[in-house]
């Protein structure tokens, strides 16, 4: 692997136009990848997901996407209908298309950063991956006061060009005073055995506003991983909902800073899985000074030799007293070969703060899909009407009612 990642390195910086000193932090970060290696079972953080294994098992050996050079045809059929949007259209992650016809021109900054490397650094060899493979970064600034009139939607699409590669890639977010900003994250592949490595960065300053959703609902053969790094200043608020369920394998990891008082955040998710799929939240709060918020919510519907992973971690540094942070796992194993590992943890060093976790799992009640039965609904019926009553109050969480909608159709869920 060492060998293919030398030669695919050297023709990624060599259709980049980049100072010495950017080359010498990208290979720097190259070579502490090749040190560590993809993510395996001895790290804490991945004991329930070995990567290195489920690449080996799904994939085999990766090559390295590096070429950048020629354009990709966007297929418009993966836009959503009926649904107003600004768009980000990525196409084997190479950006091809970025539109925010629906918004204030002066009020959108889309900043290139590909020749000013700036290192993404989360103590985990995948940023070392993307640091060096990245190919063209972007900074989105929304300013001072201005809300977007539309969503934003990300479409993460692949196709048959590509196969048993890996891709990286990087958007970084400023959401400016009083500003807002909603993203729908909508991964769409025709590719096979590919793996994605996805990092965001979201800067949200005084009193601003991000809802981030993210979608993987759509059958693939495709690992990928996501990490969303969210730092948080006084009165902003977070939202982030994650559908999980297309995808081979797709390991969702938020980490989010609350740095000023009164700051606030939301994660919801469901994990919707079957044949044979593996899936993992892992998510860590840092409450870091007073009077701050989080709400965690994660439900899982497994079936088929399916797995389901949730890491759920609250902080609370000494700083933060008056702390109110909340989390629960629940989770329906539909057949004896599904599997669903939770990890919740506390860390607390402060005195004044009320804080909770929790995780239950276990199979559908057979009463209640007696009692339903006996109201005139078949077996499958009253099984669809249990789930669906299950992660309902997941989607209920989403406080934007136009993309409420959109999920409720996407996961088929009837009220």
């Amino acid at each position: 692997m060492k060998e293919q990642l030398q030669k695919d390195f050297n023709n990624t910086i060599k259709d980049l136009n980049l100072s010495q000193r950017d080359i010498e932090i990208k290979r720097f970060c190259l070579d502490s990848f090749i040190n560590k290696g993809f993510p395996n079972r001895k790290e804490e953080d991945w004991k329930f997901s070995d990567l290195n294994q489920i690449i080996k098992k799904n994939i085999g050996e990766l090559s390295f996407y590096s070429d950048y050079t020629s354009t990709n045809k966007v297929d418009t059929s993966v836009f959503v209908d009926g649904l107003e949007h600004n768009k980000i259209v990525f196409v084997n992650g190479r950006i091809e298309k970025i539109d925010f016809d629906y918004e204030k021109k002066n009020q959108i900054e889309i900043i290139d950063q590909s020749e000013t490397i700036s290192k993404f650094d989360n103590n985990n060899s995948l940023s070392d991956l993307n640091n060096a493979f990245t190919n063209k970064s972007f900074k989105i600034l929304v300013k001072n006061g201005y809300k977007l009139v539309k969503p934003l939607i990300i479409y993460h699409t692949t196709n048959s060009k590509i196969w048993s590669k890996n891709i990286n890639f990087r958007l970084d977010f400023e959401l400016d005073k009083d500003s807002s900003l909603r993203v729908i994250d909508i991964f769409n592949d025709t590719s096979e055995k590919n793996f994605l490595n996805i990092f965001y960065n979201f800067e949200l300053r005084e009193n601003a506003v991000l809802k981030n959703y993210k979608i993987d609902k759509f059958e693939n053969r495709n690992i990928k991983y996501s990490f969303n790094n969210i730092e948080q200043h006084k009165n902003s608020v977070s939202e982030t909902f994650i559908l999980s369920s297309g995808s081979n394998f797709f390991k969702n990891e938020i980490n989010c800073n609350l740095k000023g008082e009164y700051a606030s955040a939301f994660v919801n998710g469901i994990f919707s899985l079957k044949n044979d799929k593996h899936h993992e939240i892992r998510t860590i709060i840092n409450h870091l000074t007073e009077n701050t918020k989080s709400y965690q919510l994660i439900k899982s519907v497994l079936e088929k030799n399916s797995k389901a992973v949730y890491q759920g971690k609250i902080f609370v540094d000494s700083e933060a007293q008056k702390t109110n942070g909340y989390q629960l796992s629940k989770a329906i194993l539909l057949n004896e070969e599904s599997e669903f590992n939770a990890k919740p943890e506390l860390e607390i060093y402060a005195d004044d703060v009320k804080c909770s976790h929790g995780s239950a799992s276990g199979s559908l009640n057979e009463d209640s899909i007696f009692y339903l039965m006996s109201r005139g609904l078949s077996y499958q019926q009253s099984r669809e009407l249990l789930i669906n009553g299950f992660l309902l109050d997941v989607v209920e969480k989403i406080t934007d009612s136009e993309i409420k909608n959109l999920i409720k159709n996407l996961i088929g869920i009837k009220e």
